[in-house]
């Protein structure tokens, strides 16, 4: 009997102490009490797809990806197909914290192949938009309406000449899809849904305070108005400007920097190097040209897994050549897809280990972080002086995967999957509730180094305490957050360390090796 009482009252404490944990997260607003649901799902490798991404609400910060990879699950991924709820960690932070600002970076949706494989039908997809084809979603018809007056906004050149909507019953090449277009009106909404409850902008948000800068691709631009709808539906016009970056590094005026192309050359010939050593590989191209008749460099020169990638995706079945009299013909075949997906994660892995990229990546995103660095400050310097609201607080920078991928490489997120269509990396700027009199000598400073903090989150996801800035600092401590000075000195100083040198001028005139 009395260990039978002592039973029922270690169920009782227990009980209670979960009660309370829970209700100290929810408090702190690390674990959202209503998730946010994905209202129009629609059936194709949803099975799949959820047990490859999870569906987990409690992790708050990433786990590194270490276990090995498999190639199809990992091609499911990289589609990004819109078809399951998705938990976004955005706009979370501990109580009576306050956002000040918003800078997201994204790459572009889905899209048609950039190649064309040799003696192969181009894949049949309709590039218009319509509500009655399959991924949909409840913005989509108000969407299309609203790009209809998209000559009312201002436009850098030479952005008012391309595109505001794909429009081409036969896609061309490099064109959004449908898929890419719902994949980033998800994106705004879950954006809006994360920071609804926030005031960093004001409720008919002014021209000042909203940036958005594209590439010169309809697909960049198209990806970017999208999400903008999705974060803001039926925004003004009038009060948008949508600014041409004319490098996909957007490195605006400080694109000049030799080592950081010398750098990429000798990486890109260190790739070369390990595919051409792979045997497998070698042998599953010539299997591959064999079956379309053509010659192995050919294919090769066709990149084939941009093609495949995009039958993968679109649930098409692989491109079929007719057997002629040479004895060539046949179907190409997802195990030889999965043979070129295999090896570019392990071309991931070895590109980690030699460091080359990583360094390359510094010096081709430090313009990029260098003004995301200043933004934040000139945010946190106007609240800490109570002005009123007339800086940037929203950013949206539309970019390729050859912006996003270097730039998790800068931030140290090296674990990070490879960018799949329509990721986000997105930067937050909070400020804590202040503890000091409000009247001292060098207030502002000490305002900047206690109270300011940064969050950085990829694909909805914390990745902060992973970054290079923030990997050390104890996020059990007083201040859970990462200070916003640790960003700061690691944009304009640390993080040319590899290098031996202390600024992007010096880093960039050295020699690589």
């Amino acid at each position: 009997m009395l260990a039978r009482n002592r039973f029922l009252l270690l169920v009782v404490v227990g009980a209670a102490a979960l009660a309370v944990i829970s209700l100290s997260l929810q408090f702190l607003n690390l674990i959202p009490v209503t998730p946010i649901v994905e209202e129009r799902p629609f059936p194709a490798a949803d099975e799949i797809i959820s047990l490859v991404q999870g569906k987990s609400r409690k992790r708050v910060f990433l786990v590194p990806h270490t276990q090995e990879s498999d190639p199809i699950s990992e091609a499911y991924a990289y589609c990004n197909t819109p078809n399951r709820t998705e938990q976004a960690w955005e706009g979370h932070s501990p109580a009576d914290y306050k956002l000040l600002s918003v800078q997201v970076m994204i790459r572009h949706g889905d899209r048609y192949p950039l190649y064309y494989i040799p003696k192969t039908k181009r894949p049949a997809i309709d590039c218009t938009l319509s509500t009655d084809k399959e991924p949909s979603h409840p913005l989509l018809a108000s969407f299309i309406r609203h790009m209809g007056q998209g000559s009312r906004g201002h436009w850098e050149s030479p952005l008012a000449s391309v595109a505001r909507l794909p429009n081409h019953s036969a896609c061309e090449m490099g064109e959004l899809t449908q898929t890419g277009v719902v994949q980033h009106l998800r994106n705004g909404q879950l954006l809006r849904q994360a920071y609804r409850h926030h005031s960093f902008l004001s409720p008919d948000w002014l021209p000042r305070e909203v940036w958005v800068e594209t590439t010169g691709r309809s697909r960049t631009l198209q990806s970017g108005l999208a999400l903008l709808y999705g974060f803001s539906p039926d925004y003004d016009w009038t009060k948008l400007t949508v600014h041409h970056q004319w490098s996909t590094l957007f490195c605006g005026s400080a694109c000049d920097c030799p080592a950081r192309n010398r750098y990429l050359e000798e990486e890109q010939r260190r790739q070369y190097r390990l595919r051409v050593a792979d045997v497998e590989l070698e042998r599953n191209y010539a299997d591959m040209a064999r079956t379309l008749g053509v010659a192995t460099r050919l294919l090769r020169a066709a990149n084939p897994i941009d093609s495949l990638q995009c039958y993968f995706c679109h649930g098409l079945a692989f491109p079929c050549v007719l057997r002629g009299e040479d004895g060539a013909g046949g179907c190409l075949t997802k195990a030889q897809f999965a043979v070129i997906r295999r090896q570019q994660l392990e071309d991931e892995v070895d590109r980690r280990k030699v460091g080359l990229y990583h360094k390359y990546a510094v010096l081709a995103m430090h313009p990029y972080l260098n003004r995301t660095a200043a933004k934040m400050e000139k945010v946190a310097k106007a609240s800490v002086a109570g002005r009123a609201r007339s800086e940037e607080v929203f950013s949206l920078s539309s970019a390729h995967d050859v912006t996003v991928a270097p730039l998790l490489s800068a931030l140290g997120l090296e674990d990070s999957k490879f960018p799949r269509f329509a990721a986000r990396v997105v930067f937050e700027l909070w400020r804590s509730p202040s503890e000091e009199p409000r009247k001292q000598p060098g207030k502002a400073e000490k305002v900047l180094d206690r109270e300011m903090f940064i969050r950085v989150l990829y694909n909805g996801e914390d990745v902060t305490f992973h970054t290079t800035f923030c990997r050390t600092h104890d996020r059990h401590s007083r201040q859970p957050l990462c200070p916003l000075k640790n960003f700061l000195s690691f944009v304009r100083r640390d993080m040319f360390r590899s290098m031996d040198a202390t600024s992007y001028q010096e880093a960039c005139s050295r020699h690589s090796g």
